[in-house]
């Protein structure tokens, strides 16, 4: 006996609409996702005020959830219909289900977001890093060399200066003891 949509009760014709729009809707965003597309403009209109309240990066209430919720309600409100029970208890579990899985996917995006590095460099770390001078620095700060340091877990070439009192060559291990307002580091002839 085929069932057919006409065939189905308001009740059921709801949870069928909602799951297979709110499915579609998931698969584009997963694409979206995976071909690195964004979703900003959406994400920015709902989550708005979330945003600005705290800065709290945790958002419950998103886009993204939200479709996940109605996707989740939809087919858990089918599993709940085709499994036989009262509307009633098929309301109450499809809409635990949903918010389940939209605290399920806020919880995911925020441990991913504290994952990311923001990249920016932070010369500061560089105090006290031993590294090798790269190009020629002038004695007691007369001509802008290079330095080759690990700076936050990465090898880079940097600006630097000396006080002392002879030009630092390639190849000279140099230690640095300051960090100058302009980001040019301030090198020491480390003593072998």
């Amino acid at each position: 006996m085929e069932l057919g949509f006409e065939m189905m009760t308001l009740f059921e014709k709801i949870y069928w609409v909602t799951a297979l729009i709110a499915s579609v809707i998931l698969i584009i965003l997963l694409l979206l996702t995976f071909i690195g597309g964004e979703m900003d403009e959406i994400d920015a209109d709902v989550d708005t005020e979330i945003d600005g309240d705290t800065g709290i990066d945790f958002q419950f209430l998103s886009f993204k959830n939200l479709v996940g919720f109605f996707t989740i309600f939809g087919w858990s409100g089918i599993a709940c219909l085709d499994a036989g029970l009262s509307k009633g208890i098929t309301v109450i579990i499809s809409v635990i289900c949903g918010l389940l899985m939209m605290f399920a996917m806020a919880a995911l995006f925020y441990y991913l977001s504290k994952l990311q590095s923001s990249g920016t460099l932070k010369l500061k770390n560089a105090l006290n890093q031993v590294g090798e001078v790269y190009l020629t620095i002038g004695a007691n700060r007369s001509n802008i060399g290079k330095v080759s340091i690990n700076v936050q877990g990465t090898l880079r070439e940097l600006e630097a200066l000396t006080e002392e009192d002879r030009d630092l060559h390639q190849g000279d291990v140099v230690k640095v003891k300051e960090v100058t307002e302009n980001g040019i580091l301030i090198v020491q002839l480390l003593n072998n």
